[in-house]
This record gives structure tokens, C-alpha cells and sequence, in this order.
């Protein structure tokens, strides 16, 4: 099968995991309501901590989630290459609409949306953060600066690689509060976002390999 075929089949099978994620988190809505609720146990009034995974994770993986969105509405105005502006359309959709979730959730357990603590101190190790990148995985300013002067191939190329970057790191943060969260909706929504990003990071291999390029 061509790279152009594998590449095909690869974007109907991530948008396919995507549909199941978004299918799942509402069927978990709808059948369970407590684990739509902010304790996670329907206890009324009961909501994670300040230093939980679950309010660290939400905070953490909205600002990740920000920056791929930008990045995606980069690359989408920079390229005019089908595969890769549908690419980048699904991660717009699925990652803000996802950041909502975790925004609501913080909103509704009266924790701030931003804090003064380090990114990363509920997973046991706080990063500092360097030339606008804030967290594992996040593209630099310098980085994000190329990706905006480039075009064509070369902002599609650049692109790929560092949604790799940024996705493969997103799905260890998510795997992480999928384990240690203690709301069902922060595990529900962490286990999904793994699934998810480690197809779409073997979807842009795929992608990749076509351009001739490695991640």
C-alpha cells in the first residue's frame, strides 16, 4: 500500500477514535451521573484539593491543550495539503472542546484556573519553565516563530514534529492522572486523551513518512 493509502487509513481510524472517546465520556454522563459530578463520588459538596492530580491535571492539560490548538490554526492557515489541514481541524475541535471540560470542572469546584505552584508538581516533579514552554512536550517561542514564517511542506513537516513532541508528552501527563485522579470524570477524560493522542501521534508518523521526513 502507498504512504498516500496508509496515510488515508490512518486519518479514518483516528477520527474513528476520536468519535469513541467523545462517545464514551458522554455515555459515562448520561449512565453515571456521579462520576459527572466534581467529587467523582456524588458525596455533595466534596471536591478534589487544591494539590490533587485531578485539579493539577485539569489545569495543566488546559494550557497543553491551548497550545495545540494554536499550533493548529497555524499550520491550517500555512499549508493548503488536505491530510494535515484535517488534522489539524480535529485537533481544534477535540482539544478545546476538551479544554472546556477541564475549565468547567475547575469552575465548579471554585479552584483557580491559574496558579502560582509549578506545572508538573502533582505528578512529583515540577518543571521550570523555558523560552515560553511551560511544560513537557510544549513548543518553544522560538519554535512556534518558525512554524509561523514557515509554509508549504516545511510548516507541515515542522508541524508534524512537534504535535509529535507535544502529544507523546500529553499522553504521559494523561496516563498519569488516569492513575492517580480521584473524580471519575478526570480518569475517564485522562484514559481518553491517552488513547487518543498515541493514535494520532502514529497517524502523523504516517504523515511523516510521506514527506519524506522523520519525527
Amino acid at each position: 500500500m502507498s504512504s498516500a493509502g496508509r496515510t488515508s487509513r490512518s486519518l479514518v481510524w483516528a477520527g474513528a477514535m476520536v468519535f469513541v472517546v467523545a462517545v464514551g465520556l458522554v455515555l459515562l454522563m448520561v449512565v453515571r451521573p456521579s462520576a459527572a459530578s466534581p467529587s467523582g463520588s456524588g458525596a455533595p459538596g466534596a471536591v478534589p484539593a487544591e494539590g490533587s492530580a485531578d485539579v493539577g491535571f485539569a489545569r495543566d492539560m488546559s494550557v497543553h491543550h491551548q497550545q495545540a490548538v494554536e499550533m493548529a490554526f497555524i499550520v491550517r492557515d500555512r499549508t493548503d495539503d488536505e491530510d494535515v489541514r484535517r488534522l489539524a481541524y480535529d485537533i481544534i475541535n477535540t482539544q478545546a472542546n476538551q479544554r472546556g471540560m477541564m475549565l468547567g470542572w475547575l469552575e465548579s469546584w471554585d479552584r483557580p484556573k491559574t496558579s502560582e505552584r509549578p506545572p508538573m508538581e502533582w505528578m512529583g516533579h515540577p518543571v521550570t519553565p523555558s523560552d515560553g514552554s511551560l511544560m513537557p512536550g510544549m513548543a518553544t517561542d522560538t519554535q512556534l516563530d518558525r512554524l509561523r514564517a514557515a509554509d508549504g511542506k516545511d510548516a507541515e513537516v515542522l508541524f508534524l514534529r512537534l504535535m509529535t513532541v507535544h502529544h507523546r508528552a500529553g499522553a504521559d501527563m494523561a496516563q498519569a492522572a488516569a492513575g492517580a485522579a480521584g473524580t471519575d470524570g478526570i480518569r475517564g477524560l485522562a484514559a481518553g486523551m491517552a488513547r487518543a493522542q498515541e493514535s494520532e501521534t502514529s497517524l502523523m508518523a504516517d504523515m511523516l513518512e510521506a514527506r519524506g521526513a522523520q519525527p
